[in-house]
């Protein structure tokens, strides 16, 4: 469903489209032989090539290809057979040639979908229009000297896959779901790592607004935007302005503009150019690049399980509601995690309660202490071993959080603990009956209000006799039995 906003003159659609800048996990970069590891001295990962020198030839870098061949399968794209690098014509102090070497009317990548999950449950198709590749330019550093700007050519030369999408999303939360979806399935392919906060991911964001049905709006383009948070607010901002100004009777020009995250606003860069401002042209360096069908079959059998199948996957199999299963898919690492909890022929059940046990309290604790998974110290088979223990009836469940408190705190395993502290959970019927007997004795003024009709005392009775048996009684019994005698 749109997010409409109201304004003076009716509602108000959003209409976004995205380009998505995503670094190729690559050794070395695009056309030369240059490392492309991340925070290196300045200027130290720059080849002849990358620093455009007379006479230097770009190589096509196979294994980028492959690359982008992968992620183009990952979204569900066609995958081009013929494809060719034109130069794009600019000037910038941090790009060497004068020039950059892009793809333009024929990408490797054709058109694809991407599923994204919103936070009602419901999923929405986003066009992808193509995949591209280019090498990206240097960094302008102007925070370095009073009156200089320095360059950086470092990450010049490096590769990205341009990702556009068509004007599919309507609002910043179907942004934030598709930036998202699309940052997992590239770090499930190990196609891009997603760093944001790093430059390896960053999102040009179009925006227009238009009344429903209205033809498309001007859209404006908010450049390199580098967080989710950050391109929410830059939507939420960016919305309000254009409405704002063409209810005030102006119009919105077609420019390009910057999104300022400490003055929570956008503000204008330049006019947006054309294509043909670019003076496109194939590269007479570099040949079309020509890919086989039976090359891509070769790349498509190489494809991991992919995070919407995992994630039906994990509904089907094991009864998982929509909500559990993408916050398990999330990292592939967590999905590999809680599959390496849920016991080997597990029920639904067991598989509920192992998402429970992952997602509220190992995440919950992760979070809290801003632990990564990779450095839990609960590991998948010591919670699967606390959790057998539940299922056992060997711990209640109220005391397996106190254990896995424990567990985080010492990196012990669930059994050790419990042998240590005496936690086994009673489930002698005698012994628990005792225990009942002796609190309804010490007790008669509530047995007689309950036996009056006081129904809501019955959690007294049960408190008192958990708290006679230190929590280890098991629950089921005493509640039955103080049913019985009660």
């Amino acid at each position: 469903m749109a997010k409409l906003i109201q304004g003076e003159s009716g509602e108000w659609e959003i209409v976004i489209g995205m380009e998505v800048h995503a670094q190729v996990i690559a050794n070395s970069k695009l056309f030369s032989g240059a490392s492309t590891q991340f925070g290196a001295k300045p200027n130290s990962q720059v080849s002849l090539v990358d620093a455009a020198m007379p006479g230097m030839l770009p190589v096509l870098n196979e294994f980028v290809v492959e690359q982008a061949i992968k992620t183009g399968l990952g979204i569900n794209s066609v995958i081009n057979n013929t494809s060719v690098f034109a130069r794009k014509n600019y000037f910038y102090a941090d790009l060497p040639q004068g020039y950059q070497i892009s793809q333009f009317d024929q990408p490797i990548v054709g058109e694809g979908v991407i599923e994204i999950d919103l936070e009602d449950g419901t999923t929405k198709d986003i066009r992808v229009e193509r995949l591209h590749l280019e090498q990206d330019a240097g960094k302008s550093m102007h925070d370095q000297h009073p009156t200089k700007s320095f360059v950086d050519l470092n990450r010049s030369g490096c590769a990205l896959m341009e990702i556009v999408s068509y004007p599919d999303i309507r609002g910043p939360e179907e942004a934030a779901a598709y930036i998202s979806k699309l940052r997992m399935i590239l770090r499930y392919l190990g196609t891009c790592d997603g760093n944001m906060d790093e430059g390896s991911m960053r999102a040009d964001v179009n925006i227009s607004v238009r009344h429903p049905g209205d033809e498309l709006g001007t859209r404006a383009e908010i450049k390199n935007v580098n967080s989710v948070k950050a391109i929410q607010q830059a939507i939420d901002f960016e919305v309000a302005r254009q409405i704002e100004l063409i209810e005030d009777g102006g119009t919105v020009v077609q420019e390009t503009r910057l999104w300022d995250p400490v003055k929570m606003e956008t503000r204008s860069m330049r006019s947006k150019e054309e294509a043909h401002d670019y003076r496109y042209f194939p590269d007479p360096d570099l040949l079309p690049l020509h890919v086989s069908n039976d090359q891509i079959e070769s790349i498509r059998a190489t494809l991991p399980e992919l995070p919407d199948q995992k994630k039906h996957r994990f509904i089907g199999d094991y009864g998982l509601g929509v909500y559990d299963a993408s916050v398990l898919i999330a990292e592939q690492a967590r999905a590999d995690y809680y599959e390496s909890v849920i016991p080997d022929g597990a029920n639904d059940n067991d598989a509920k309660l192992a998402a429970n046990w992952v997602i509220n309290e190992l995440l919950g604790i992760l979070k809290k202490n801003e632990t990564p998974l990779s450095q839990s110290p609960v590991s998948a088979e010591s919670l699967a071993g606390l959790i057998t223990l539940i299922k056992d009836d060997t711990i209640s469940g109220k005391i397996a959080k106190d254990v896995f408190a424990e567990m985080y705190a010492t990196g012990k395993d669930a059994e050790t603990i419990v042998e240590e502290k005496g936690l086994k959970q009673v489930t002698d019927t005698g012994a628990i009956e005792a225990i009942v007997d002796e609190v309804i004795a010490e007790n008669q003024g509530q047995v007689e209000a309950y036996r009056s009709g006081k129904d809501k005392l019955f959690g007294f009775f049960v408190g008192q006799v958990m708290k006679k048996s230190q929590g280890k009684a098991n629950p089921g019994v005493v509640n039955s039995l103080l049913k019985e005698k009660l």
